[in-house]
Order: structure tokens, then C-alpha cells, then sequence
């Protein structure tokens, strides 16, 4: 089986999220990874969850939000998650957005690069040296930590911009995206990472670009674009995202607000078991070194989580 991980929020229950991770370990998924979403559970306590339930699989945060956690609280998650994993955890952190730091929590997202390179800086510190003394316009931090660490916990960015995706290639150890086309991968992404590795007097050999690709085996192609083409409307109005997919060649779809079918398979897999698996190895194509296959349904046609993603383990 080729590289491929299994990109899956926590569902209604937490007995049926369990039981999805246990089925990507089944299948031989390399990781799992759960997204931080404002309403929803705390994602690090659902991975404890799936690290208690499973025995080899990875388990990635894709990602957490900066601003809910001071970065030595950061640190301190990471490192007691991957000591009761066993070692699986893989960090991923990000800005998020300026209408849920603002609007929903009080807080302020002012120069998020600066603000995200600091932040790193701390938490790859503390895990790397089990202390940091570090003072930052945007964070600070003057302490240790006691418990068992690993000094090498892959710690990876959430970036679409050129600003972050440098960064990412020259301080972290891989990017989370979300929403990328391949197109913007290959003529965008790897790029930006690779300037950054550059002036860190690295390669990319190591560097990790981790691409989720929403995947749905369906029966009927025009229910599941429809269920799909709500998802895309709804990061479309997120500006991060807008204009990542506007410089993906889709600015006037957008605009005119006629997301049609050609984009919604640029995102996606959809269909049967060829479609699921080509959306997947297209990504891959494109410089993702680790696919996320992240299934999805809502549709009387669709063949459900397991199926769907053990189609896309044939890819």
C-alpha cells in the first residue's frame, strides 16, 4: 500500500469516531488525523481516545488553533498525548481565521506568520530541550517540562499563503493543508516549502506535505456534488481560503457563484472505486507526500465511511 493517511473528524458519537479510527488502522492507513473544529470536541482528547483503541496507526491534529492554547500548554498536550500513543502523535498547529479568533473567542489575529514563527519556536523548543527561555513581541516563555518528551515529535503548519508556506519549509516539519487543489499544490505549495528549506540550507527529502482529499463512493455522482459544493461555498467565505481557490483558476466560478462540477472533481474523489482512487493518486502526483483520504456522505447514494475508504486504499 502506498503512503496514505485517513483524514476523519469526530463524528456524532464518539463510540462510532473510535470505531472509524480502529477501521483505518484495519485497512493499514499510515495516520489519522481529526481537525479542531469551533463546536466540536477537543480534537487532542478524541486522539487520546483513538491512541487508546488502536495500536499502530498515527495520530495527527490537523490542526489546533494557536490561540486556545498558550504554547507551553501546547507542548504539554503534545508530549503527554505521544507518551500515552506510544509515540504516534504528530503536532499540527494553525492561525485559524480571523472571524473565529475575533468574533468567537475575543481575541486578536494580528501578524499571523510572526505570530505562528514565534509560537513554534516555543513549543519545538520545549519539546527539543525539555525547557525555553524565549521572549517574543506576540508569545513568551520561561519554563521546563518534567515529563517524558520526545525531542524529535514531528511538529507540522497549517500554510496556503506564500509567507506561511515559507516558513513551514524552513522552521517545521511539514505542512497540513486543507482545501488545496492539486494544481495549487504543484504550482503553489511545493514552491513556497521549498524556498523555505532552501534558506534553512535544507532539502525536501523529510518534509512532509499532508494534502486530505475529500472522497466520497457514491451511486449518485449529482447527490454527492451537491453535498460537496456546500463544503466549498462554505470555505469560499473564509478569505484565506477564497483566495487560495481564486488563485487556483477558479475566481470567476466563485464569483459568479456557479460552482459547477469540474471544480468540485478538482477537490474531490467522487463516484466510484477509479474515481475515489484517481482524486487520490492526482493529489499525490501533484507533490502531496501524504494524501488524506477524508470521506464523506450525507447522500442516500453514498456507500459509507468504511467502504469509501477502503476504496481509496487501493490507490
Amino acid at each position: 500500500m502506498a503512503r496514505l493517511a485517513a483524514f476523519s473528524p469526530a463524528v456524532k458519537t464518539l463510540d462510532e469516531s473510535i470505531a472509524r479510527a480502529q477501521t483505518a488502522e484495519r485497512l493499514g492507513y499510515e495516520s489519522i488525523w481529526t481537525s479542531q473544529l469551533p463546536d466540536a470536541r477537543d480534537a487532542s482528547l478524541v486522539l487520546a481516545a483513538y491512541a487508546y483503541a488502536t495500536k499502530r496507526v498515527g495520530l495527527g491534529t490537523g490542526v489546533l488553533p494557536i490561540y486556545t492554547r498558550h504554547p507551553t500548554a501546547m507542548a504539554q498536550m503534545a508530549a503527554t498525548l505521544d507518551e500515552l500513543s506510544g509515540g504516534r502523535f504528530i503536532l499540527g498547529i494553525g492561525v485559524s481565521h480571523k472571524v473565529t479568533v475575533e468574533s468567537m473567542w475575543g481575541l486578536r489575529l494580528d501578524r499571523p506568520v510572526d505570530a505562528m514563527r514565534e509560537y513554534l519556536d516555543i513549543v519545538r523548543t520545549s519539546l527539543r530541550d525539555g525547557s525555553c527561555a524565549i521572549d517574543g513581541e506576540l508569545s513568551s516563555a520561561r519554563w521546563a517540562y518534567s515529563g517524558p518528551r520526545r525531542p524529535d515529535l514531528p511538529i507540522m503548519i497549517s500554510a496556503l499563503n506564500p509567507r506561511m508556506l515559507e516558513l513551514a519549509g524552513e522552521r517545521a516539519d511539514g505542512v497540513v493543508l486543507w482545501m488545496c487543489s492539486p494544481g495549487y499544490i504543484r504550482d503553489h505549495v511545493v514552491p513556497g516549502v521549498t524556498a523555505g528549506r532552501q534558506k534553512a540550507g535544507k532539502s525536501l527529502e523529510g518534509f512532509e506535505i499532508v494534502a486530505p482529499v475529500p472522497v466520497c463512493l457514491t451511486t449518485d455522482r449529482a447527490a454527492a456534488h451537491a453535498v460537496f459544493r456546500q463544503t466549498v461555498e462554505r470555505y469560499a467565505n473564509l478569505p484565506y481560503y477564497r483566495k487560495m481557490m481564486d488563485a487556483s483558476g477558479f475566481a470567476a466560478e466563485l464569483a459568479s457563484g456557479d460552482i459547477g462540477e469540474r471544480m468540485l472533481d478538482e477537490y474531490a474523489g467522487i463516484g466510484d472505486e477509479a474515481q475515489v482512487r484517481d482524486a487520490i493518486r492526482r493529489y499525490r502526483e501533484a507533490g502531496a507526500t501524504l494524501p488524506a483520504a477524508g470521506p464523506f456522505g450525507g447522500h442516500k447514494g453514498g456507500a459509507g465511511f468504511e467502504a469509501t475508504l477502503e476504496a481509496a486504499a487501493g490507490a
